[in-house]
């Protein structure tokens, strides 16, 4: 077979046509503070990904077999991504933080043929991966040392890439969990490559972009939206395995391209060091994962002179709304970006808002968000049951976000249908609420869950970090909020903590808030 015969849905084909015509100039420098610069050509992404291609295709796999990873970030992890697809398997990303309970349910639950870890974590993964049938287990260190590089050294650098359709499997992403068992979502080659080229039309990739890929590979973020964006438009990327806001500020001078989330934002601001002369270069700075407060965007602007381009996304979709780079001409040519929204549906995305019984809601008005398109998943790993609840009858997926559009078409998300807050009957949205706490004197950031109440069903409880220096005190929030919302809206206890529980992408975790005060009204 040669290699023009390989299926042009496959999702590494796809990205490798873009790679530019020198093959030898460099695709990746790595600028981590406490180690030598390393510099990969974008043959040595060739080269490399095709050795670890054909070690998987020697291991005789059976077609649509799982490649799980649980590995620290390295430009050699990434390659494995890249070969897996380019194999034709399906790649499994595992974030770092899961210990070993975790680990057995996701190997349990996806059966994976191939399992891959760090040497550190070798003896117990392992041990979870032959229980559970895995029949090769490979360990891959962030210093290019390891079991699966040893064996890849051994294979042929050519390889065909395998011929995948637009619909078979390419990624399987287990959602964060926070609450009950993580789920599967099952993303095909072509969910992803056409978001890929969606977003690279709409956020104006040009020749000579350079980005700095500071974040997780074993997310929707960093492996597809900031990866496949510079792959396929054949872009250099400044690669730092952990994030670190100095070597970022340092290198924003080299690059034209950020992305982040909002917690890295807030990391970057507390550097003297950022200013405008150190992103004069600079084209665009995204922002996702989690809300961006508009005190930060606010902050962003009149520190750089860059305003911050904020957009949505989920794991079985990829990106679905984005604050436009340009004039749209679909909603009137407008081109602001609004802090405290995600912007307009993505060209090809559908949206709508609709009411708990399946009517489109007015302008303005809070309801589900519901979204149909070519980048929207294939459903939950085995749970056909859960895939079916998911969608509606003409083919939308119900993101379980509750959000509204405004009458120029921007989409604001109001919070997740399972932080509902139902106190005596009437719905309290918790983001509106934290929106007027955050506005407050000496607040930072806040935190509003529900918990149980013998009289009302259920009352908010804001959780508050106030700023460095400041003190906030419980009974002024709430005074204050008195005097601003309607009295079932106003929640019932305010604590002041140092900081609130967060999953690695910035997420606050609601769920272990709402577990803590769970008690506060009861007896």
């Amino acid at each position: 077979m040669t290699e023009s015969s390989a299926g042009p849905h496959n999702l590494y084909a796809a990205l490798r046509a873009a790679f530019p015509a020198d093959l030898d100039a460099v695709a990746v420098e790595t600028a981590d503070a406490d180690r030598p610069a390393l510099h990969y050509s974008w043959r040595d992404l060739e080269r490399a990904t095709a050795m670890m291609a054909n070690l998987l295709a020697s291991l005789k796999l059976p077609a649509g077999a799982r490649v799980a990873v649980q590995v620290e970030k390295s430009v050699e992890a990434m390659m494995l991504y890249l070969a897996t697809l380019r194999a034709g398997y399906v790649f499994l990303p595992l974030n770092t933080a899961y210990q070993s309970a975790e680990i057995e349910y996701f190997i349990g639950n996806a059966e994976p043929s191939v399992v891959v870890c760090t040497g550190a974590n070798f003896p117990w993964v392992s041990k979870i991966a032959f229980k559970a049938g895995t029949r090769h287990v490979f360990t891959l260190n962030d210093d290019r040392t390891g079991s699966l590089l040893e064996r890849a050294a051994h294979c042929s650098d050519r390889h065909t890439p395998a011929r995948s359709t637009a619909t078979d499997l390419a990624a399987i992403l287990y959602t964060s969990g926070t609450t009950g068992r993580s789920k599967g979502a099952m993303l095909s080659h072509g969910n992803m490559l056409s978001n890929a080229q969606v977003l690279k039309r709409y956020w104006g990739w040009k020749p000579g972009d350079v980005l700095i890929h500071a974040l997780p590979i074993f997310h929707v973020h960093g492996l597809f939206v900031a990866l496949h964006g510079a792959l396929i438009n054949g872009s250099k990327m400044i690669w730092l395995s952990k994030f670190d806001p100095k070597v970022v500020v340092r290198k924003l001078t080299e690059a034209t391209v950020f992305m982040g989330v909002p917690t890295l934002y807030v990391r970057l601001l507390a550097e003297p060091g950022l200013d405008r002369a150190a992103v004069r270069g600079m084209r665009l700075f995204v922002a996702g994962s989690a809300p961006l407060l508009v005190e930060t965007f606010n902050e962003w602007k009149a520190r750089t002179g860059h305003t911050i381009l904020e957009r949505y996304g989920m794991s079985e979709t990829a990106m679905l709304t984005s604050n436009p780079y340009g004039p749209d001409a679909r909603f009137g040519n407008q081109s602001e970006r609004r802090g405290g929204t995600v912007g307009f549906p993505l060209p090809d995305v559908e949206l709508r808002v609709r009411d708990d019984d399946g009517r489109d809601l007015p302008t303005g008005e809070i309801g589900g968000i519901q979204v149909r398109g070519p980048n929207v998943f294939k459903g939950y790993w085995r749970m056909p049951e859960k895939t079916k609840e998911e969608f509606t009858a003409d083919g939308f997926f119900k993101t379980g976000d509750v959000g509204k559009i405004d009458e120029r078409g921007y989409v604001t998300i109001v919070g997740r249908s399972k932080d509902l807050i139902i106190s005596g009957g009437y719905n309290v949205y918790p983001a509106e609420i934290e929106g007027y706490i955050n506005e407050l004197p000496g607040v930072a950031e806040s935190a509003l869950v529900g918990v149980p109440h013998p009289d009302f069903g259920e009352v908010g409880v804001a959780v508050v970090i106030a700023k460095p220096g400041t003190a906030v005190q419980p009974e002024a929030v709430i005074a204050a909020l008195k005097s601003k919302l309607a009295n079932f809206k106003i929640p019932k206890r305010c604590f002041v903590v140092a900081e609130l529980p967060r999953n690695t992408m910035g997420k606050v975790q609601k769920n272990l808030l709402r577990e803590q005060h769970k008690g506060l009204f009861s007896g």
